[in-house]
């Protein structure tokens, strides 16, 4: 091997070795952090969505799986998610000239508690909170409400990712 080839192999090895702690999803996690916990997020909203609570907790345990290396557990983990939704409400946004909604909008809150074995600064107890606009014509069912449910939920568990481990 050339002097040109060594030069390219060290580049490349001190590449790799620069970006290992690196993360594409912003996650800042202690090395000594290995396990997540998603404890049951119970539905107290004055409107009860039948499922809505099972839903919420998969969705936050699937994007920590999907963002993250660490690994779920059912108890004792290094971090710990819990709280419950405080909020699913239908309102009209804005009216027609008859007085019905021209649009309404599912408002989804979720209170959360946050606890981190590793770092105790970085817990919190905290309000998320989400909405999403249809039609004031459509009801809110089928496919309108999943589609809705999901963006919300996408939002919600990703500002929730945020502020517990990319502390944005």
């Amino acid at each position: 091997m050339t002097i040109k080839h060594y030069f390219i192999l060290l580049i490349t090895a001190l590449s790799f070795t620069a970006c290992g702690s690196y993360s594409f999803t912003g996650a800042k996690v202690n090395s000594n952090t290995k396990t997540f916990q998603v404890n049951y997020f119970q539905n107290n909203a004055a409107l009860i969505e039948p499922g809505l609570d099972l839903d919420f907790t998969n969705a936050l345990t699937d994007l920590l799986i999907n963002q993250t290396s660490l690994d779920n557990v059912k108890s004792n983990g290094d971090l710990v998610y819990e709280g419950e939704i405080v909020e699913y409400r239908i309102s009209p946004t804005t009216a027609t000239a008859d007085d019905t909604a021209a649009q309404n909008r599912l408002t989804i809150s979720v209170n959360v508690r946050f606890y981190n074995k590793q770092d105790e600064e970085a817990e919190f107890e905290k309000r998320f909170s989400f909405f999403y606009d249809y039609d004031g014509t459509s009801q809110l069912i089928g496919t309108i409400k999943t589609t809705a449910i999901e963006e919300i939920f996408d939002q919600i568990t990703q500002d929730i990712f945020n502020a517990s481990l990319a502390q944005w």
